[in-house]
């Protein structure tokens, strides 16, 4: 058993003997390998040193906000909270089963409408701005957003899937602060949008894209402004931007939205004048991406980096609001966990005896047979990832984060000594260590799908191998004498080709071409074959009901010879019987005599 907390903090405690789950693994070499894991960890929040447990620390991770003219709404562990305009100590004002989301403030400031899970759905809810019972205005089975208040105050626009062609898309409706069936308005799909102060115009935002992980992303559901006349019932594209443009909000005679467009390609948030049809930038971050914008009477709200913060309009100024949140936080405490289902990876010792295991951040070793459980990293405030086995059983490699980036570890496999840290300066994630056989260099991948080696040795320096434009690298292995590096690159077509690396030589040379996809190579344990899959068996069988060609089963293992005195292991044979030697006379007398 460990604790786990922020990074700071270790705390060292016996692991139980009960530990078990079940794994099995073939290999070439030894018997399949069956060991029983089960582990509980501590996940729990520890306070920094010199902190009391009575303190209520600045909070983080505060979301979906929005601004009145005296209070800021936002969404908290999956409650809502309401703070002053200036900060300070937070005040919890839902508590359901479910999480809320979207908290939008009525015109005059009393009301709150959310999107909640109290009755096991997630619908529309309104409830006083200082707390009290909240009502259901919402009833159908799909998921409804609140999106904001009209300007009369008189009902809510929300975005739903209840109606529409496509469980894709989302339609804009009406719904009533009174209740009843919800009214659609006249858009095939829309997202997001802000009204105008007098109601007649609205800013549009027809696709989303704000709960993906895209980032800088420029393609088909990047999204612009539109701008919609109610009255007239006409519409115009205010934005015609590649990237993202989103979340639009309405004050005076200026749209302010949420845009990539800057050269950090950050998002931050931007203004489009009414008048001079001119835009211009607003907020300036280069670090993290301004997310949720919201605005008030004379204000915006944003989360930024973890933090509030608030961007006066008459100033164009943006300051970080500190927000205490006085809650208990349960999840925090310290607990046991069961991780017998949160196995991510998984490696064996190189004669079998014992299993590596790595469980909810944790790397664990396990005995085939007898033996104990030995936690190798017990940190609870680092993820350790990847971790293989050495060839010669002496140490095992992984990647944590325990600098804030994921660097390449080595530590005695036995669990004596400490980790040794073998790469730095880490600024992307990190994939797949594999050990070369002599146990002297590592081979790894990032996610710029960027090759590399190491030297198993404390502050080696990365040697960069080959790069796939395509994808990650996702299969590489050693030859037996440690040398070579073989693995496949996708090319120009997109179909990938085998590469071999030279360690010593430090080149690159291509075993296959590109015109079929070829993939998963590997060294046979005597180095004299290189085996990989592919794509090159065409066997087509043409479907009686989609009336075209079936291209079934078409990956075949192939094998290529490492040098010219290596035969084919599968060249044509033939079983023929062996003749012992006769005389001449023999072969004379049973061709007829004489020579005749």
């Amino acid at each position: 058993m460990v604790a786990a907390g922020d990074r700071t903090s270790k705390r060292k405690v016996c692991i139980p003997t009960t530990l078990k789950v079940v794994i099995m693994r073939h290999c070439s070499r030894i018997p399949a390998f069956i060991a029983i894991f089960c582990a509980f960890l501590t996940f729990g929040r520890v306070l920094h040193a010199g902190q009391s447990a009575t303190q209520t620390p600045d909070a983080r991770m505060l979301r979906f906000p929005d601004v009145s003219a005296d209070k800021i709404a936002f969404v908290y562990a999956g409650d809502i909270w309401t703070v002053a305009r200036q900060g300070g100590l937070a005040r919890r004002i839902s508590s359901p089963p479910g999480k809320e989301m979207f908290p939008k403030f009525s015109p005059d400031g009393m009301s709150i409408a959310f999107s909640g899970n109290y009755d096991g759905n997630t619908d529309v809810y309104i409830i006083p701005a200082d707390g009290g019972i909240p009502r259901r205005l919402t009833h159908h089975s799909s998921v409804d957003h609140v999106v904001d208040f009209h300007p009369d105050g008189s009902k809510i626009l929300m975005r739903s899937r209840m109606a529409g062609p496509s469980s894709r898309f989302n339609q804009l409706f009406f719904v009533s602060i009174k209740g009843g069936l919800p009214e659609p308005l006249p858009f095939p799909y829309g997202e997001l949008a802000a009204f105008s102060p007098d109601g007649k115009q609205m800013a549009l935002q027809l696709v989303s894209c704000e709960f993906r992980t895209w980032k800088r992303y420029r393609g088909g559901m990047a999204s612009d402004i539109w701008l919609y006349d109610v009255e007239q019932n006409t519409s115009r594209k205010m934005t015609n931007f590649a990237g993202t443009d989103a979340l639009p909000m309405w004050h005076g005679d200026d749209v302010y939205f949420l845009s990539d467009r800057d050269a950090k390609k950050k998002l931050n948030i931007w203004a489009y004048s009414l008048k001079t049809k001119k835009t211009r930038q607003v907020t300036q971050f280069t670090d993290y991406d301004v997310k949720w914008p919201s605005i008030g009477p004379d204000a915006i709200v944003f989360e930024q980096g973890g933090r509030l913060h608030l961007l006066d309009l008459a100033t164009d100024r943006a300051t970080p609001l500190e927000i205490r949140v006085p809650d208990d936080l349960p999840q925090f405490r310290p607990s046991l966990k069961n991780v017998s289902d949160r196995i991510e990876n998984f490696d064996i010792s190189p004669t079998g005896q014992r299993g590596l295991f790595e469980a909810r951040g944790e790397l664990f070793t396990v005995p085939a047979r007898y033996g104990s459980i030995r936690n190798l990293t017990n940190t609870s405030g680092a993820a350790e990832r990847f971790a293989v086995w050495s060839p010669d059983a002496a140490n095992v490699a992984y990647f944590s984060d325990a600098t804030g980036e994921y660097e390449l570890y080595i530590r005695p496999s036995d669990g004596s000594g400490q980790a040794v840290q073998i790469t730095r300066n880490g600024r992307v994630f990190r994939y797949r260590p594999v050990w070369s056989p002599d146990s002297k260099a590592i081979a790894f991948s990032d996610k710029t799908g960027s090759l590399w080696v190491v030297a198993a040795e404390p502050g080696s320096d990365p040697e960069f191998v080959d790069k796939d434009e395509w994808t990650d690298m996702e299969s590489y292995s050693w030859s037996p004498n440690s040398r070579y590096l073989v693995y496949h690159r996708h090319m120009a077509n997109r179909n990938a080709a085998i590469m071999v690396y030279d360690a010593l030589d430090k080149r690159v040379h291509q075993v296959t071409g590109d015109y079929y996809d070829d993939t998963d190579p590997v060294f046979d344990q005597g180095g004299d074959y290189l085996f990989f899959r592919s794509n090159r068996s065409f066997t087509p069988v043409f479907g009686d009901f989609d009336e075209t060609w079936v291209y079934a089963n078409s990956t075949r293992l192939y094998a290529v010879t490492l040098r010219k005195t290596v035969e084919s292991p599968i060249a044509p044979r033939s079983d023929e019987e062996t003749v012992d030697g006769r005389s001449d006379d023999a072969n004379d007398s049973a061709s007829g005599g004489n020579g005749a």
